[in-house]
């Protein structure tokens, strides 16, 4: 079993920045890529980034390409989400991902893992 705990959440304007941090616990090992999904109210969840475990490739969604950025540091157990230049349709719970799938997936259904989520608001 492998646990993720989010953190990092909260309000901020529009042009705004945030830190998401989840921390990996338990079998860790047989983890092979992490990732990041976010569900807005009455949307579906929709993939954000995502990393792999040991060689630091990453793929993000075209909605952040060039505001993101996935992160990890490994000594740690723990993957980041660096949000710059939030908008106002980024406004959902943030959720934490782990898998065994070999390669870097945006399929929630391949994800092995979930956080609880952490809440991100921008305001316009």
């Amino acid at each position: 079993q492998v646990q993720l705990v989010e953190s990092g959440g909260g309000l901020v304007q529009a042009g705004g920045s945030l830190r998401l941090s989840c921390a990996a616990s338990g079998r860790t090992f047989s983890i092979n890529s992490m990732g990041w999904f976010r569900q807005a109210p009455g949307k579906d969840r929709e993939f954000v980034a995502g990393i792999s475990w040991s060689g630091g490739n990453t793929y993000y969604a075209d909605s952040v390409k060039g505001r993101f950025t996935i992160s990890r540091d490994n000594a740690k157990n723990t993957v980041y989400l660096q949000m710059n230049s939030l908008k106002p349709e980024d406004t959902a719970v943030y959720y934490c991902t782990a898998s065994y799938h070999p390669s870097i997936i945006n399929r929630a259904y391949e994800y092995n893992y979930w956080g609880q989520g952490t809440q991100v608001t921008v305001s316009s």
